[in-house]
C-alpha cells in the first residue's frame, strides 16, 4: 500500500513529461470553456486521462504513488502559473491571445476553423449575448478561456 516499486523521483518524471504532453495536445486542438464541452471533448478527456495513467505510475498502484503524482502535477500546475505571470511570451502561449472572430458583420471562418468552433457554436454564443445574427455583431473576441465577447451594432450600423 504504502511501498514503492520505483524510485520516488521517476513518479516525478514520468507525471511532468505526461503533464506536459497533454497540455501540449490539448492546448493545440482549440479553445474550449469547461462548460462548452461537447460530449466528444468529454470523452477525449476521459479517454486520456485513462490512457496515462500507467504512463504515470508504471504500474505502481501505492497510496505513495499516487500522491508523489498528485503533487508534482499540482506542482508543475503552479509553477507554470507563477512563471505565465512574469512572462507575457510564456503567458500567452500558456493561456493563448484574444482572436477576433467577427468584425463588422463578418465572421473570420479561418479564425473559427483553426479553433475548431462551428457555425453553430457560434450563432449560439452569440444568441446568448443577445446578439440574433453574425451580421449584427460589430465585434466578437475568442478570448483565451474559450468564452466569446461581442459587441452588436446598433439600427445605423455603429457600435452599441
Amino acid at each position: 500500500m504504502w511501498q514503492l516499486s520505483l524510485p520516488w523521483f521517476e513518479f516525478v518524471l514520468r507525471g511532468a513529461a505526461v503533464y506536459l504532453f497533454i497540455f501540449l495536445l490539448l492546448r493545440i486542438t482549440g479553445r474550449r470553456q469547461v462548460g462548452q464541452l461537447t460530449t466528444f471533448d468529454l470523452v477525449l478527456l476521459l479517454l486520456l486521462s485513462n490512457a496515462v495513467q500507467n504512463s504515470m505510475n508504471g504500474g505502481d498502484n501505492t497510496v505513495t504513488a499516487g500522491f508523489i503524482l498528485a503533487a508534482t502535477l499540482a506542482g508543475i500546475n503552479l509553477l507554470l502559473a507563477w512563471f505565465a505571470t512574469r512572462s507575457k511570451k510564456l503567458e500567452d502561449f500558456i493561456e493563448g491571445r484574444p482572436l477576433v472572430l467577427i468584425h463588422n458583420g463578418h465572421l473570420y471562418e479561418d479564425v473559427a476553423r483553426r479553433q475548431n468552433l462551428s457555425r453553430q457554436e457560434i450563432d449560439t454564443a452569440l444568441r446568448g449575448l443577445g446578439i440574433s445574427s453574425v451580421a449584427d455583431v460589430h465585434y466578437a473576441i475568442l478570448e483565451p478561456n474559450g468564452a466569446i465577447t461581442a459587441k452588436s451594432l446598433n439600427l445605423h450600423g455603429t457600435a452599441s
